[in-house]
């Protein structure tokens, strides 16, 4: 039973990272067996829309898959949780997106990649929310005014030596 979450973790990890090199595997292999069998799509787009999704899959890859010690075979390291919200979450994204991208390719031509067009819109919708946040932190620090909390208090004070 002795690190039994940290087993569950690196199973789970290895299920992830198999599916996710074999789903890639298999879109890219169809793909360039369509290219080279049917119709003729760019193949310099797709070398530029895969880096994004190879430079993820080698992210989620390396920080990822479980560490084993050589001689007793025993768990090192479980790995980073790959089903942890934020930036792996949005790895993962993209190499969805990726797959996507090249089944719209396969079948309506190279406009398909305009599908890769969703990351860079859903990064800057993410951002704005951010950047819209960090104002809203920001705000009644820069305009010099206090939070009620603290107007309310301060109120309460004045009311309390009047008294």
């Amino acid at each position: 039973m002795a690190q039994k979450a940290k087993k569950d973790r690196a199973k789970s990890n290895i299920a992830s990272l198999n599916n996710l090199h074999i789903g890639t595997l298999a879109i890219n292999v169809i793909f360039l067996l369509f290219n080279l069998l049917f119709k003729r799509r760019s193949l310099v787009a797709y070398l530029i829309f895969s880096i994004p999704c190879g430079a993820a899959e080698y992210i989620l890859e390396t920080t990822g898959r479980p560490k084993y010690d050589t001689n007793t075979k025993a768990l090192k390291n479980a790995g980073e949780d790959l089903s942890a919200a934020g930036l792996t979450e949005y790895m993962f994204d993209i190499i969805w997106v990726t797959w996507l991208s090249l089944i719209c390719v396969i079948f309506f031509g190279n406009w398909g990649w305009i599908m890769y067009s969703v990351v860079p819109i859903y990064g800057a919708y993410k951002g704005y929310g951010l950047l819209g946040m960090a104002r809203g932190m920001m705000g009644g620090a820069q305009t010099g005014q206090m939070p009620d909390e603290q107007v309310a208090m301060a109120g309460n004070r004045k009311q309390r030596r009047a008294a």
